[in-house]
């Protein structure tokens, strides 16, 4: 399978969703009757970080549909609520509105927040692909969150926030293979956060970020799920823990992605790129050749539940 990288093809149309706090950007490639694979950035990033699974997914025949956060890429900065929740509460806007049931795939908290998704949703949902996500917060004492929140606020503030971000994206958070065209990324990147308002609504869900109501929603998560997790991550303190706990609580396929720290997709998209067209082969269809709503049956999850007498 080539799974080398690919020129971009032209850019497709922005469309705009709104919300009651301001229009979220996305866009649409391959038949909109094609069965639907919805993708979502993690915080700080864009919405091209996806660049590389784009064509293999439409040349399976997925309709390919990519979203910014709120406040990021050609999102609106008129947000103020930022976070998993808010982010999920959009993708569930967003699927109804391209129509579902879809395939979520998720970088991060936008792991996180595709996972509140089929949660809260489980209609809207019949798989998850989680790409080095984040779905608990570290365990820290009240005042050391006090106190990483006020980091972020200096951090993240001008005229150095933009260029404080890009280094550790490209530094620890894509430690091993680096992906071709990253140095366009990052440069899209300090471009984008030099727009009025952008580097506000980053610095804005920085702080207000916590994962704790999706790992309070985990066990309702019943979807079919595939997770890719770098050995150089560095957002997990032990990364063999955290694979593990993603496979127990999620009933997840867990794969290691070696030589790739937090964004396996475009750092190792060899890997990534055949295991998620393979996952998405495998998930059920209609008659009609959608995807299927996910039941408690279809997934990892019916076994964990009654080893836990659910």
């Amino acid at each position: 399978m080539d799974t080398a990288p690919r020129t971009p093809a032209p850019a497709p149309a922005t469309r705009f969703l709104p919300r009651p706090e301001g229009r979220i950007a996305w866009t649409s490639e391959g038949p909109e009757a094609a069965p639907t694979v919805v993708l979502v950035p993690g915080m700080g990033d864009l919405r091209g970080t996806w660049r590389d699974l784009v064509a293999p997914l439409q040349a399976a025949g997925h309709r390919v549909v990519r979203t910014d956060l709120r406040g990021h890429g050609e999102s609106d900065t008129t947000f103020h609520t930022h976070g998993d929740l808010a982010t999920g509460s959009d993708l569930v806007a967003l699927v109804e509105s391209v129509g579902g049931p879809v395939v979520l795939l998720g970088s991060s908290m936008g792991a996180a927040a595709a996972c509140w998704v089929a949660a809260e949703r489980p209609d809207l949902v019949a798989g998850l692909v989680l790409v080095g996500p984040v779905l608990r917060d570290r365990p820290m004492p009240r005042p050391a969150v006090a106190a990483m929140r006020a980091a972020y606020r200096a951090l993240f503030a001008r005229p150095w926030g933009g260029r404080a971000w890009t280094a550790y994206y490209g530094g620890p958070l894509t430690r091993g293979t680096r992906g071709p065209w990253l140095d366009d990324h990052l440069a899209a990147l300090r471009a984008s956060l030099r727009e009025p308002g952008r580097l506000r609504s980053f610095r804005d869900l920085a702080v207000q970020l916590t994962h704790a109501p999706v790992t309070a929603r985990l066990s309702d998560v019943h979807a079919p799920t595939l997770a890719f997790v770098g050995d150089l991550d560095p957002d997990f303190p032990d990364v063999a823990a955290e694979r593990t706990w993603i496979e127990q609580t999620l009933g997840a396929d867990v794969v290691a992605v070696a030589d790739a720290a937090h964004y396996p997709h475009h750092q190792r998209p060899d890997v990534v790129v055949p295991r998620t067209l393979r996952f998405l082969a495998g998930l059920p269809r209609t008659a009609a050749g959608a995807f299927a709503a996910a039941t408690p049956v279809d997934s990892g999850h019916a076994a964990r539940d009654e080893a836990a007498g659910a």
